[in-house]
Order: C-alpha cells, then sequence, then structure tokens
C-alpha cells in the first residue's frame, strides 16, 4: 500500500511508545484528580518540612563560600545588575511565583491531548522528581541568597512589593521559606523543555523548550530565591527521575516492549495498488 506517512514509533522521539498500554490515553477525571491530589500533598509536605532557620542559614552562608572557592557564585552580581532595571525586576518576581505552575500544567496537558504516547511516561517522571524534592527539602532546610542581606543580596520582591509573594503580611506561617534545595523551578523547567523540544512539531516552539529553563535560571539568581547549587540540585533531581523511569522500563517484559506500529488514521487517504487480477 502507499499511503500518507506515518509517525515511526522506533524514531528518538518515540523511545518511550514501546507498549500497548503507553498508547491508552489515561480518563480526564482520573488525570485531574492525580494531578489535584498529588500538588495538594506536595504543598503540604512541603510546607511541613521542619523550620530550622538555624541550619538554614548557616547553609546558606557555607554553599555561598563553597561556590565562591569554585568561582561559581553569580549570585549576587546578577541580582544587583537586574534589580536596576525596575520593570524586568519587576517582570521577573511574577515569572518567578506564576509561570513556574502555569506553564508545566499546560505541558502537561499538551501531552495528554497531542502526545497520549509519551504521557504516562512523562508525567511519572515529574512525579519522581518532585518527590524526590521533597526529600532533599526534608533533610537539607537550606535559606535562599534573598536572606543573606549581611552579604548585599536585594530581596527584590520585598524591595518592590511584588503582590502575591512572601511580601503579603503572614506568608511565612503557610510557606516554608528554607525549602530551597533543590530548585523544583530548574527541575520543572528542564522537564518542560525536553518535553517540547523532543516531541513538539514546530522548530519555533522546540527553541522556546531550549530558551525556557535558561531564562527559569536566570530569573531564580536574579530574584535572589536560589543559589546556583539549588539549580544543580534540581537538574539531579530530574536526571535520577528520567533514571529511574528508564529503569522501571528496561525491566517490562520484553513482549510489553516490542515497538508496535500505529494503525493509520481514520483520516489517512491510502491507494491501493493494482493487482494482476484487477485487471482480468
Amino acid at each position: 500500500m502507499i499511503g500518507m506517512r506515518s509517525a515511526n514509533p522506533t524514531h528518538p522521539r518515540f523511545s518511550w511508545a514501546r507498549s500497548r498500554s503507553a498508547r491508552v490515553r489515561p480518563g480526564v477525571w482520573t488525570e485531574l484528580a492525580l494531578i489535584a491530589i498529588g500538588y495538594g500533598l506536595y504543598s503540604l509536605t512541603r510546607d511541613a518540612v521542619p523550620d530550622h532557620k538555624t541550619a538554614a542559614m548557616h547553609r546558606a552562608s557555607s554553599v555561598l563560600h563553597a561556590e565562591h572557592v569554585l568561582h561559581i557564585d553569580i549570585e549576587l552580581s546578577v541580582n544587583h545588575a537586574l534589580d536596576k532595571i525596575t520593570p524586568l525586576i519587576v517582570g521577573m518576581n511574577y515569572y518567578y511565583a506564576t509561570l513556574h505552575f502555569l506553564i508545566t500544567i499546560g505541558v502537561l496537558v499538551w501531552l495528554y491531548t497531542r502526545q497520549p504516547h509519551v504521557y504516562r511516561q512523562a508525567r511519572t517522571v515529574l512525579f519522581l522528581a518532585t518527590v524526590t524534592s521533597l526529600i532533599g527539602f526534608y533533610f537539607f532546610a537550606l535559606a535562599p541568597p534573598r536572606y543573606l542581606t549581611d552579604h548585599g543580596f536585594i530581596d527584590t520582591v520585598v524591595k518592590h512589593h511584588t503582590w502575591g509573594s512572601w511580601a503579603t503580611p503572614d506568608v511565612d506561617s503557610v510557606s516554608n521559606q528554607y525549602a530551597a534545595m533543590p530548585s523544583d523551578h530548574i527541575a520543572w523547567s528542564l522537564w518542560c523543555g525536553i518535553m517540547l523540544y523532543r516531541y513538539a512539531a514546530h522548530r519555533w516552539v522546540r527553541l522556546a523548550g531550549l530558551v525556557y529553563p535558561a531564562f527559569t535560571f536566570t530569573v531564580i539568581v536574579a530574584t535572589a530565591n536560589h543559589f546556583v547549587a539549588d539549580a544543580v540540585g534540581g537538574a539531579l533531581t530530574l536526571t535520577a527521575a528520567f533514571t529511574a523511569q528508564h529503569v522501571v522500563h528496561r525491566l517490562r517484559p520484553a513482549g510489553e516492549r516490542k515497538p508496535r506500529v500505529p494503525e493509520p488514521a481514520s483520516g489517512d487517504a491510502t491507494v491501493r495498488m493494482p493487482s494482476v487480477s484487477d485487471t482480468k
């Protein structure tokens, strides 16, 4: 048969599409419930992390010193340089507080609706990375650079009175301010970037996937919310999540991992070559 060209499941972009179950889109209400419950548990667990202020502040100073020794302590310079551009730093404050969630949810929805063959595995990687970060929050309470005012850091949210974050009264009572290591902003933005780069059809979207985590890194440093070390920690948690997903995938029975060529969509036009019997 000669027909419209269909996607090749053995192509790198379809490396997760190896079983029949992976191609079945899960129920939308089930997924919404899982996301809502997962985020609720994430928020409760993150905010329930012990508020070890003294230890968190001491670790922050130690991290800054270690970065100085390694010559990667760029946080203070970036913080001061971009704070001089008020519209830019205020925009970054809002970016930090909102896009972290909105873009991640948007990519999840896009995968669910347009890339169901990879949705389950991608969602699992994001879940594993988030759980790993919670472990880091619990065992390594760390203050963000904005608390190190004696080192000259500027809390850009407080200075510019940005709405909706820790400048709001009593926010410390509902959000743990010492859960900086690892950076979920980096883990989640890298996840989004990888998904967009691997599975988006348009080149400009794939390029945006590369730019998004890089710009997010600039934002978390400029607003003094994270150290460079926190970003490295976020990248490592995502790497561990991808590794765990890969190991689980390889442990599945060989029959479940055998690639299956997808059936042509109902709208695909096909042309059948005439056989000898048709000419008689």
